[in-house]
This record gives structure tokens, C-alpha cells and sequence, in this order.
């Protein structure tokens, strides 16, 4: 028995081989292919019923089989795995691809469109068929047969490519470490770290300390380590993973695989009557045109610059009085902000660390849940992982309806991919027989526990956990009983990260922080005074941390809209042209941060990061409400349930946001909440 061909409701993972990939995907996609032709075929006037329905069924077991492979591919990464995954990359494309150019099936949607049944369906039917009429476009529908078999090619090498480029990024990550046996390089840092990289010299049967390029060790050292040299060579390999410079220059390159995705782009785009691929990318989200992003991005930089360049000019008189340093270089930019925010606040993250314990935040988190939207969260036991330390819940509403269930795997590790994501497992979706409940994977790389100590959380680190929860609740919650438009599938991009960045806002909140902090050791409740100073300490540096992200998203964004295949990539050149404009803090040249970009080559965010800033304006207005009301005012929560969260894709983004707050979205609340302008 294969277990990805199991009618098992979650996945079998301790089952599934290497050897079990291909062949399933193979039998799940000749199925689907069959399904269609069928139905095709067997109809000459379609419905919802005898075409749409049944496609939705056969393309959901394909996504029920895949989904657990990436996962995997992700969090225990091998080369055996890695080698089926990307066999079947290209497999995926093609039939992706083929659907979307399947004239008789766009016609059939068309026919459906067009008839009078169609006022008969409801608004998330309507929803997904409108999508669909738009994705058969944007699949080249309307090419003729060369031109469709060139989007074809590129669809498929742009899925290889980003793939390539992620295992280029882990590979990087994973091939440096520093030992180190004399602990005087090692002052500075916190207990909680010298005992990760003690373990992690265990784990590898090796003495003394173990420092690595996993991000809790990477941050730890910039933020702590009082040797400069250090902090140098750690910021040296750390910035230049997967490029041509650096320790392991020219290994795992993305150079070539970075310029390769930006040309096809370019030319999928152009293939579909668009000038660039940032225009093709805003045809499914919110922002209507390129100069619309720009000017967003521009008139926040605009706002924000003054206020980052006091941040900076403050920290360079604070290194050169307090300790000689008059030479401000990037790897000290980490260590010297946090020896200002203690002197500044009297605020040390790692005594804040103390009072967020996994076991007290998780179970904080799971109240505000609860108090916002009358959801209980349960832990169950019996169920089966891929790694020992993942754990599993369940979501019940307040009439004991099960609404969705999620994994966990909280913490860093060898062979897993850095960052914070939710991914989807399953997703809701209604048969004549049942509902399909929807799971969810939340996935982070903290620091795990270490002997007696549970894990620390930073709180910068509880934030992440928050947003990634965010996603999850939209993904879990929906009532959509389609999956093209349940949860967050059919969201606009731009607004997808509304509801995770909303979550975080309850990690500044007292009533909130009584429920989710408790010191690890006495469980003593989060002091008044150690509150106010992270309330003090809140938009330290605000204005730093806001013209980075316009940086990455300004950059994103111009070099998808400005591509010219006669120029070639340019890359670094719009990177520092970016930086001449919006920049405060200049990385050195060595610096090579687009190589290990994920989220824009390897992810959904190609020409969409700015999403992060635009869904912000709409996160930030949102809480606003609750401001007004009270934060765990059940009645606004319910509203907020109602219209976002079980809501998914079935409508436009700006109405549902309407339906809730009763406006359109002012960008006052997140100037005011990242004190900028005050």
C-alpha cells in the first residue's frame, strides 16, 4: 500500500518513503487528467454539479497526496526526498498548465458563467468560477499552440529554479559552522545560547561550542557575541549563503538561477500581453497598478526616512561614546542596539526570555483565542509526525463543532528550512456525504529546550508565533465549503497577511501578556515595570526597522518591473539604487542578500512583498476597532470572525474589510502604531 494513496484523513507521515512519491503523484495525476476528459465528454451542457464539483474532488486528493511531500521536503530534508520532490515538480507544472489551457474546459466555465444558473449559486461559487475565467487567462488560454507550449516550458523551469534555489539556501546554511573550544570568543552571550551551542556541539560529537548559520544561533551571536571578529565572520557567512562570495564562494550559487527566474518572468509575463511581470502579478491582488505600489512604498519611505536616520545617527553616537567605536560596521548594528535598548530602557531580551516560556505562551495563546472567538484548542496524542517533536491540536467552536486541527514543529534543526511559515494540510471542503475539516502546518525554528529549561521565547519570537497563528485561524476557521476559495485560498495577496499581522497585536497588550507570560521558573507574572519598558523600548528603532522592509519590498518590486532582457538582470544595481533612496544602514559590498531571498525566488512573494506593508494598513485599522471597544470585546471578535476570518476568498478582500470596519482602510493607525510622525 502506498501510504500517499491511503483514503486516510491526515497523513501517514511515518509511512511515506522516497520511493513512495513519484508513483503516487503519477497514478493521482493521471486520475485527475481522466476525471477531466470524462466529464468533458460525457457532458454537452455544464453545471456546477456535473463539472466543477467533481474537478474539485479529484484535484483535492492530488493536493491531500503533495502537501505532506513538500512539508517534508521542508522540515526533514534528504536527498532521497529531495530528488522525488523535484521529479515531480515538473510533472505538477505540466498538468497545472494544461488544465489552464484546456480550451473545452474554459469554455465550460464560460458556459456556466454565461448562464442563468449562475445567479442561482452562491457568492463563493460565483467567486471561484470568476477566478477560475481569470487564472484560464493568466494560464495563456487565449496563446496559440507554440506560444502555449513555450509557457508551458517556462511554467516548469520556474518551478525547478525555485526549488533550486531553496536547496541552494539550505545547503549554504548547513555546510557552515565554527567550532570553538576557548570560551573567551564566547563572551557576551546569554546562558540560553551557550547552551544551544553546546548541545549542538553534542549533537555532531564534538567539544566545546557548536555556532551555525540556523537562525537562533546566527541571532544570538549578532545580537550578543562582544568579540567583533566574530560577529564579523559570522555576518560574513551568514550574508553571503549561496552566492559568489563569502566562505563557500561559488558553491550552491543562486546567481545564474536568480537571473534565470527573473528572465522567464519577464517573458511569461510578455507572453500574456503584460509589459512586466509586476503588472501580470497584480492581476490577482489588491493594488491596481504598479504605480499605485510605488507611490504607497515611496510616500511610507518618505514619511519614515527622517525618523530612521535620527535611529541611526542616535546608535553611532551612542558606539562611539560608550564604547570607541566610531567605525559602525553591519555586524554591529545588532550588538550595539541592544547594549542602547538596555542602557536606554534598562530592557534585556534575555530577561524578557525568561517570562515566555513555550509552556505558558502556547496555552496564553490559545485563551486569546477563546476569549476573541469562543474557540477551544485541545491537544490530542494519538496521532502520527515526521519528527518527534512536533505536537497536534484540535479546534472546536463554542458548539462543539470540530473547525479545523494543526501541527506544530516549534524549533530549529539540521536538514529543515529557516523561517516562520502555515502552510495548508487540508483544506475545508463539503460532499453530499460530509465536511472535510481543514489542517494546517505551523511551522517556526526557535530555540529548542535545553535540559531542564523548557524553550525561551523572545518576544520577538511570540510575535512569530502570533502572525504564523494568524494564518492559521484563517485557514482553520473559513466556512467556505470550496477550496478554491476556502481559508486562504483565493485571497488576494496583498491582503493575505491581514489577519496574521492583526494577531500580533496582542502581544502588547497587558490583558493579553497576563495570559500568555509567566517567569519558567516561580511562574511570577510579567512585572508592571519590566512591561513598561518593552512598552518604552516598542518602537525602538522604528524607523530602522521600517525603511528595511520598504528596502526589500522597493527592491522586489522594481526589479520585476523594470527587467530589461537587453540589460540583464541588474540585480545589485536596483538593490543599491534602493538603498541610495530609502537605505540608512549600507551592508558591505561582500554583502549578497538577494541570493537567500526566499520569499520572492522560491516563494508566492515575486513582485508582492510590498503585501507585507500594504495587508499592514489594513491589520493595524483593523485592531484599531478593537482599541475602541476593548481588546477582547467578544462582540467585535465575532464581527471580525464573520467577516475575515470565515470568509476566505468568497469575496473581495476591500469589501470584506468594509463589511467589518465600516470604511475603506486609513494608514493612521500604523504610522501611530510604529511611532512614526509622533
Amino acid at each position: 500500500m502506498n501510504p500517499l494513496l491511503s483514503d486516510s484523513t491526515l497523513p501517514l507521515f511515518s509511512k511515506i518513503k522516497p520511493g513512495h512519491i513519484e508513483p503516487a503523484i503519477d497514478t493521482l495525476l493521471r486520475e485527475a487528467r481522466s476525471c477531466v476528459a470524462g466529464l468533458l465528454e460525457r457532458n454537452s451542457s455544464y453545471t456546477w454539479d456535473n463539472l466543477i464539483e467533481p474537478i474539485a474532488e479529484s484535484e483535492d486528493r492530488l493536493n491531500k497526496a503533495w502537501s505532506p511531500v513538500s512539508h517534508m521536503n521542508s522540515v526533514v530534508n534528504s536527498e532521497a526526498l529531495r530528488n522525488a520532490y523535484n521529479a515531480c515538480l515538473p510533472k505538477l507544472s505540466e498538468y497545472s498548465t494544461e488544465m489552464g489551457q484546456n480550451e473545452k474546459l474554459f469554455l465550460a466555465y464560460r458556459a456556466i458563467a454565461d448562464s442563468d444558473r449562475f445567479q442561482t449559486l452562491d457568492n463563493a461559487q460565483r467567486k471561484l468560477i470568476e477566478n477560475a475565467l481569470r487564472d484560464f487567462k493568466l494560464s495563456g488560454v487565449d496563446l496559440d499552440s507554440a506560444k502555449k507550449d513555450r509557457f508551458k516550458t517556462i511554467s516548469q523551469e520556474l518551478s525547478c529554479l525555485a526549488s533550486k534555489f531553496e536547496e541552494n539556501v539550505l545547503d549554504a546554511t548547513n555546510a557552515w559552522s565554527k567550532h570553538i573550544d576557548d570560551p573567551a570568543l564566547l563572551k557576551g552571550l546569554p546562558e540560553t545560547a551557550l547552551t544551544l551551542a553546546r548541545q549542538t556541539a553534542r549533537q555532531r560529537h564534538k567539544s566545546g561550542w557548536l555556532i551555525t548559520l540556523e537562525f537562533p544561533s546566527y541571532l544570538a551571536v549578532m545580537t550578543y557575541a562582544d568579540d567583533r571578529k566574530l560577529r564579523q565572520e559570522v555576518y560574513t557567512a551568514f550574508s553571503t549563503r549561496a552566492s559568489d562570495q563569502g566562505p563557500h564562494a561559488g558553491q550552491w550559487d543562486n546567481s545564474e538561477v536568480m537571473a534565470s527566474i527573473l528572465a522567464l518572468k519577464h517573458e511569461m509575463a510578455q507572453l500574456l500581453g503584460y509589459d512586466n511581470y509586476a503588472e501580470l502579478s497584480l492581476a490577482t491582488k489588491m493594488a491596481e497598478s504598479p504605480r499605485q505600489v510605488l507611490d504607497f512604498l515611496n510616500d511610507l519611505a518618505e514619511r519614515s526616512l527622517p525618523q530612521a536616520r535620527r535611529d541611526l545617527q542616535e546608535l553611532r553616537r551612542f558606539a562611539a561614546e560608550n564604547y570607541a567605536v566610531d567605525d559602525l560596521q553591519a555586524w554591529d548594528i545588532g550588538y550595539f542596539s541592544e547594549k542602547m535598548r538596555q542602557k536606554l530602557f534598562q530592557l534585556s531580551q534575555e530577561e524578557v526570555k525568561a517570562y515566555f516560556p513555550i509552556d505558558r505562551v502556547l496555552p496564553g495563546l490559545f485563551k486569546v483565542v477563546e476569549r476573541l472567538y469562543g474557540m477551544h484548542i485541545t491537544e490530542l496524542y494519538d496521532f502520527d509526525s515526521w519528527h518527534p517533536e512536533v505536537r497536534f491540536f484540535a479546534i472546536h467552536d463554542s458548539d462543539r463543532q470540530l473547525r479545523g486541527q494543526f501541527y506544530m514543529d516549534l524549533y530549529a534543526r539540521p536538514n529543515k528550512r529557516g523561517g516562520a511559515w502555515m502552510d495548508d494540510c487540508v483544506s475545508r471542503k463539503k460532499s453530499a456525504s460530509r465536511i472535510q475539516t481543514p489542517v494546517a502546518y505551523l511551522t517556526c525554528n526557535f530555540n529548542p529546550p535545553s535540559g531542564d529549561i523548557p524553550a525561551l521565547l523572545g518576544h520577538d519570537d511570540v510575535i512569530t508565533l502570533f502572525h504564523e497563528f494568524g494564518h492559521g485561524l484563517h485557514h482553520m476557521l473559513t466556512l467556505i465549503d470550496y477550496p478554491g476559495v476556502s481559508g486562504i485560498s483565493g485571497v488576494e495577496w496583498d491582503a493575505v497577511e491581514l489577519p496574521s499581522q492583526f494577531m500580533e497585536n496582542w502581544c502588547w497588550e497587558r490583558e493579553a501578556l497576563e495570559l500568555i507570560s509567566g517567569h519558567y521558573q516561580s511562574g511570577a507574572k510579567l512585572p508592571d515595570t519590566l512591561f513598561e519598558k518593552m512598552l518604552a523600548a516598542k518602537n525602538f528603532q522604528s524607523g530602522m526597522l521600517m525603511v528595511r522592509q520598504l528596502e526589500f519590498s522597493l527592491f522586489d518590486f522594481r526589479i520585476h518591473h523594470e527587467y530589461d532582457p537587453r540589460q540583464g538582470d541588474r540585480i545589485y544595481q536596483i538593490l543599491q539604487e534602493v538603498r541610495d533612496q530609502v537605505g540608512v544602514v549600507i551592508p558591505p559590498d561582500f554583502n549578497r542578500f538577494a541570493h537567500s531571498f526566499a520569499h520572492i525566488f522560491a516563494g508566492g512573494y515575486a513582485a508582492g512583498y510590498y503585501s507585507y506593508k500594504w495587508a499592514e494598513v489594513l491589520s493595524s485599522d483593523a485592531f484599531s476597532l478593537f482599541e475602541e471597544k476593548g481588546i477582547f470585546d467578544r462582540e467585535t471578535g465575532q464581527i471580525f470572525l464573520t467577516n475575515i476570518l470565515e470568509k476566505g476568498g468568497s469575496e473581495k478582500a476591500m469589501e470584506l474589510f468594509i463589511n467589518f470596519r465600516g470604511r475603506e482602510p486609513e494608514i493612521d493607525a500604523l504610522l501611530r502604531h510604529n511611532g512614526i510622525g509622533e
